[in-house]
């Protein structure tokens, strides 16, 4: 070892202790916490986004403040976050999107899984299969034998291609054996309405939107893509019940941070929102908005995430999907 590496590791040594010292003080009286959005305020991600900074400020006694950094299907805000220093500063609260994004995106360059730090996941909303009102149909299988019988009266909306909504499409086709066309739509609202209209009979998408639109009666609930009949709906029954064993899927949302963010910072973050999603005024809050808290180590949610890539990564090829 040279004279000049003897001094660098000399110098690493002395800075080990002052490095260790601002790690336990983060976050450092003064700084701010940005939690980063990549989706416009109003919807699931936004009100998640802005559940986790009131904590951290709650909590932490920083100040935490929610940009919502908007555009290119989320990247935009994603790349912002990819970019910034790895000091515990800027955090992403995203969802499921920000897993398969490089699947689904053709500017997507990075790798969820070596290019950001998972903090916690949060919450999650598993999916529902709805029908139109005015089809006579009333449940799963009568659906099923109809599609197959007369298919030119058939098709299903997609909300958003590279969604959970879309790969739950794509396996209720393969699981089927019934190819439904798929009529695609910019968001679940467009999707929505098309169906209550009766101009598409049916949509599989997040039951935080479709099941309040069931309470009227303009689209009646088949089933609910989860292993046991959930508590946000327990007259709903699970997809297996309705005659599909195992077709589980879930929109989720989670937070991350930069690359090479200390451990140290991301496991307080994680034992911070896993404290919040116990809490019983906000299980509650979040219950009543058709969300699920989630309660998971950073272990847990890593092995989850690279199990959900897989899934949609194999769903994705199987249909020749390309990014766009």
């Amino acid at each position: 070892m040279n004279r000049r590496h003897v001094i660098a590791a000399g110098l690493g040594l002395l800075a080990s202790p002052a490095l260790l010292h601002a790690q336990e003080a983060w976050p450092a009286p003064g700084r701010t916490l940005r939690v980063i959005c990549p989706w416009p305020p109003g919807a699931a991600n936004d009100a998640l986004a802005r559940l986790t900074a009131q904590r951290l400020s709650e909590k932490l006694g920083a100040q935490a403040v929610v940009e919502n950094r908007t555009g290119g299907a989320g990247l935009i805000g994603t790349n912002a976050v990819l970019q910034a220093p790895a000091d515990g500063y800027t955090l992403l609260a995203s969802a499921f999107n920000t897993a398969v994004m490089p699947l689904v995106l053709r500017n997507a360059n990075f790798d969820p899984q070596r290019d950001l730090e998972v903090m916690a996941r949060t919450a999650q909303a598993p999916l529902v299969m709805v029908i139109a009102g005015n089809r006579p149909e009333r449940t799963l299988q009568e659906v099923i034998a109809s599609a197959r019988a007369r298919p030119r009266e058939w098709s299903i909306a997609v909300s958003s291609l590279g969604a959970a909504s879309h790969l739950a499409t794509i396996e209720f086709n393969r699981r089927t054996g019934v190819n439904f066309d798929m009529v695609t739509y910019r968001g679940t609202q467009p999707a929505l309405t098309d169906l209550m209209g009766g101009n598409v009979p049916l949509l599989i998408d997040n039951s935080f939107a479709l099941l309040p639109a069931a309470a009227d009666g303009r689209v009646r609930v088949l089933g609910i893509a989860t292993r046991e009949r959930s508590a946000l709906a327990p007259q709903v029954p699970t997809m297996a019940e309705a005659g599909l064993p195992g077709f589980e899927f879930q929109s989720w949302y989670g937070v991350w941070a930069p690359k090479g963010t200390p451990a140290a910072i991301c496991e307080r973050v994680n034992a911070l929102m896993q404290e919040t999603m116990r809490d019983p005024a906000i299980v509650q809050r979040l219950t009543s908005q058709v969300l699920e808290p989630v309660t998971e180590s950073i272990a847990e949610t890593r092995r989850f995430i690279a199990a959900e890539i897989t899934r949609a990564s194999e769903l994705l090829r199987s249909v020749n999907y390309q990014p766009e």
